[in-house]
């Protein structure tokens, strides 16, 4: 670890937290500390990631490190910020990626009790939210972040450097959160659950299984990337592609004859209003 970097420390090792350690990890500058209750989870997470360090507990990976990430269930976040409040100062960088968890109730949570709070605590706790998704696998993750008062343009550096392996990093304000868990959050499954449409209606129309998966999800990583490097719009792309009278035509008519655009509305005002139905101001 260089004299710079940070030692990051990851409390939960759930799927989307793994998914963050794992990315991380390939910058060989970060040393990563890792605490769950569940000690299968921790070895199974040392046998992939055989550098990271495994802590005692919560309050050990708090007191060694700088940034920490809080990534366990939103149940069971308040058991773990009463755990490490005693070891929260100005020099520590706060990081949630817990879903529905104001930034608002970290910090109160953090200053009940805590014997730093008659120093200004309040003005001096660094709190980040993220909304990260899935593809953080594969480093194309595309992440909401939210912060206090108290963050300053270093902080937000040091977390983008940190996240430079997952993806893109998009700042909001803390009430859009919502909507960027049903569009990046859960949008992976909405968009795998179209493309599995598409295997399926090519099976049912000749094609092999896995031609059909390799086709349809070649289609789908390819129509991203176009819009993304070339800057394309939606409707661009449908004009580009389509033709008058041609086969493109064809399908489109029978899309915009249906309910699909009432439908996608609903599946994402149904993924909003069941986060703020969980979240905890």
């Amino acid at each position: 670890m260089t004299d710079n970097a940070p030692l990051i420390a990851f409390l939960g090792t759930g799927k989307m937290s793994s998914a963050l350690i794992s990315r991380i990890s390939k910058n060989k500058s970060y040393e990563i500390i890792a605490a769950n209750r569940s000690k299968e989870k921790l070895t199974k997470l040392k046998k992939s990631n055989p550098k990271i360090i495994i802590a005692k507990d919560n309050a050990d990976a708090v007191r060694k490190s700088e940034v920490i990430f809080i990534c366990m269930k939103p149940q069971d976040i308040d058991g773990v910020l009463d755990e490490i409040k005693g070891f929260i100062d100005k020099n520590k960088l706060i990081v949630s990626i817990v879903a529905g968890i104001s930034i608002k109730h970290i910090e109160s949570k953090l200053m009940k009790g805590n014997t730093l709070s008659k120093r200004n605590f309040s003005q001096k706790i660094k709190i980040i939210r993220l909304m990260p998704n899935i593809n953080c696998i594969v480093g194309e993750m595309a992440c909401g972040v939210s912060f206090n008062k108290n963050i300053k343009e270093e902080d937000i550096k040091k977390i983008k450097k940190i996240l430079s392996q997952c993806g893109k990093l998009f700042i909001v304000e803390e009430k859009l959160m919502h909507t960027i868990t049903a569009i990046s959050g859960s949008g992976p499954a909405f968009f795998a659950y179209f493309t599995g449409l598409m295997i399926d209606a090519g099976i049912k129309n000749g094609l092999d299984r896995k031609i059909a998966m390799e086709l349809a999800v070649q289609t789908a990583f390819g129509t991203a990337k176009l819009m993304s490097e070339k800057k394309i719009s939606a409707e661009d792309l449908i004009k580009i592609v389509a033709s008058p009278n041609g086969t493109t035509m064809a399908g489109l008519s029978v899309l915009d004859g249906s309910d699909l655009k009432l439908i996608l509305n609903k599946t994402i005002s149904a993924s909003i209003r069941r986060s703020k139905e969980l979240s905890v101001e």
